[in-house]
Order: C-alpha cells, then structure tokens, then sequence
C-alpha cells in the first residue's frame, strides 16, 4: 500500500521532455538516460509515445526491457490504437503502466476534439476500461484540467476511476494556474469525487509563468502524492517541474514538507550533465540546484560567511547532489578573506603589506575582466618578486 507521506516520482524526461524543440534524442541516449534515472531511485519512467513513430515504439520496448526497478510506461491518447501500441511496447516491463489522456476543458473539447461533454466521458470510460485489458496499471490523464469547469472534471475523474485507473493525473497543461489555485482544486477534487480514494493524484506542471515547481509542492500539500516531472525542468514551451528542484525542496526543508521519495540526490549532478549532453540543451548558470551558479559564491561577504561556515549562505550541501565542493570564483567581487585562501591554495607566501599590494593588482585586475585565474592569481606574486613555493 501506498505511505500517506511517500512521493511517487515520475519521470517524463524521455516523452515530455523529448518534445522540447530541438531536444530530440537517439535510441541509445534515451536508454543510457533510462538507465540512470533507474539507479537514482524514479518510481515510473514514461519512456514515450508508442504510437508517434515506429523509432519511438522500438525504443520503449527496448526500455522496459532493461530498467529494473522502476514502472516503464507509454503514453496513449483515449484512442484504441494508440491504447494498443503503448501495451505492446510495455509488456516486457517488470512494471508495466499505460498512461492515457483525453482533454476537459471548454476551449480543447470544442476547437481541438469537437466533442461534446457527454462524448468525452464516454471515451473516458471505454478507453480505460480497454486499457486496462493491456496491464493492471492504468493512468488518465485530464488534459487541460486547470481550465475545465470544476464539475465537469470531478465526474470525468469518477468515470476514469469507475473504469480502473489506479492514477489520476490532473495536468496545469499549459501553465497557467497560481499555487493557491491549484491547491484549491486537488482539494476540491479530494472532497468531490467519492471513488477517489481508490486512485492517488498525480500533478504535471508547465512553467509557462514560472510556477512549475511551486504548483507540484502546493499540490503535494492539498493531497497529491504522485508528480511528474523532468531532468533539468526540460519539456514543451517553457519546460515542465524540475525534477532537482523538487526532489531538493522536499529534502532541504522537511519542516513544511514531512515526505519522502526514492530518489538518491547524489546521482543529480551526473543525469543533469548527461540529459544536457544528449538534448544538446545548456542548463543556465544560474539554474536553480544545477546551475553552474547554484554552488559559487563570488561576493566578498558570501565568501567570507561561506569560508567561516557554509551554512550562512549555502541551505544545502554541494555534495547532496553529487558535487565534490562549492566554488568561490575570483572576481572583482571578491574579497580578503577568499583572496587570502587562494592564496593559501596555491602556496603564495607573502607579508602583509605585499598581500595588499597583490590584492589592489587583483583588484584592478578583476576590474577588467569577468574572472581572475589562478595562473593569473599566481603571475601577481611573480611580479611582485615574491615566492610561490
């Protein structure tokens, strides 16, 4: 049975995240990456859309066979052959899961499925009801649930669950919900639907205004307990809930979020840099936990609090996510005391009025350009006649 306090991780960087223009990957990338999120603990792997393309089909079927431990799953739309190729793509999986998903909303229903609400719920039933002639675990998915009228969504979700869904996703599709918004409507879900106590709520959030990962913890908070979610925060348009983010949020400040996951923080790092790799996406230097950034100090007052004790400006440890050690870049930022240390680093001895002598051609130095180096840190003390032992 499922801990009212455990969070379920589920990972869409190889569906969703694949779907960031640009970020397509090869069969080998998205299986090494399948691998990985494997070791680090992810509790469901979407590892595609089976019916996108026979490439996309191979390579989850390829996937489920080789992830160990984790749920694989395929994504389908509320369509019998797209149902149909995401459970042969799966059925090797120790876990399999079928994740399938039709819209809710007023504006998709009429402009994009032309489909009345009556219609809707009945392709609800019959395509998660077929589904789960496939395999026991079935998802479904209310695209667009943050614009759907309230009621209209609470029954659509008693269907889905009526039909078998053991997980009912209720997407911000297109990023477009406050925090408090979204709260509102996990509970409101909670205390309306009466089946859904048979299904755990899943969260899928857009960061179309920013607010991906504020919107999962807000929903964690209201009752939900699985969230999807992508390496790197990588997906459609802005991205989709960094999975660093919420895994460190959660870890970093239990006092206002008493749960846990399964997910080993000290292999983030490595899939950061790997997922990096494959998409050919940079991740921003000042991208929250695994920005280039997240762990460098250059201010003089940060690095003097940092050398004195990490804690002042550091809430976690660099080597919580698989670093070895926080930076201190030299810069005209720094100050005595972080200059002091480099010095001490590179075994440049010196008396006082030389050390502030060093320091005003440090100084300058950094003045002109974004960084000083340790060669040119080091080229300041040959210059100044002194030892560099």
């Amino acid at each position: 049975m499922h801990s009212n306090n455990q969070i379920i991780i589920f990972d869409t960087t190889l569906r969703d995240g694949e779907q960031s223009p640009g970020a397509t990957m090869s069969p080998e990338q998205k299986i090494a990456i399948a691998r990985s999120l494997d070791e680090m603990g992810v509790d469901v792997i979407e590892a595609g859309f089976a019916i996108a393309s026979e490439g996309d089909f191979k390579c989850i079927e390829a996937i489920a066979k080789v992830v160990k431990n984790a749920q694989v799953c395929s994504l389908s739309r509320a369509i019998k052959k797209d149902i149909e190729a995401a459970g042969r793509a799966i059925q090797s999986a120790f876990q399999p899961r079928i994740h399938t998903f039709i819209s809710t909303s007023e504006i998709h229903m009429q402009h994009q499925l032309k489909m009345s609400q009556d219609q809707v719920l009945a392709a609800i039933d019959e395509s998660v009801r077929y589904a789960c002639q496939f395999c026991d675990d079935v998802e479904w998915s209310a695209m667009d649930a943050t614009r759907s009228e309230i009621g209209f969504l609470c029954q659509a979700i008693e269907i889905a669950i009526s039909a078998g869904a053991r997980t009912i996703n209720v997407p911000d599709t297109v990023g477009y919900v406050f925090p408090q918004e979204y709260a509102g409507m996990i509970r409101a879900i909670k205390n309306r639907v009466p089946n859904i106590d048979q299904a755990i709520i899943s969260v899928h959030c857009h960061n179309d205004l920013g607010f991906a990962t504020a919107n999962s913890l807000a929903a964690i908070e209201a009752g939900a307990r699985q969230i999807e979610c992508t390496i790197n925060g990588i997906g459609e348009r802005a991205g989709n809930a960094a999975l660093e983010e919420i895994i460190m949020a959660i870890k970093t400040r239990q006092d206002v979020m008493p749960y846990q996951t399964h997910i080993d923080s000290t292999k983030i790092m490595a899939i950061s840099k790997q997922v990096s790799a494959s998409t050919g996406f940079a991740v921003q230097k000042n991208k929250a936990i695994v920005g280039a950034n997240a762990f460098a100090h250059e201010s003089g007052i940060h690095q003097d609090g940092v050398l004195k004790a990490r804690e002042t400006y550091e809430i976690m440890r660099p080597e919580s996510i698989g670093l070895d050690c926080s930076e201190l870049p030299m810069g005209k930022h720094s100050g005595r005391a972080a200059f002091r240390m480099k010095l001490q680093a590179l075994a440049i001895q010196s008396n006082e009025i030389e050390f502030e002598n060093m320091f005003a051609r440090f100084k300058a130095m950094g003045d002109r350009q974004k960084y000083v180096s340790d060669q040119e840190i080091a080229s300041l003390a040959v210059a100044r006649g002194g030892n560099a032992s």
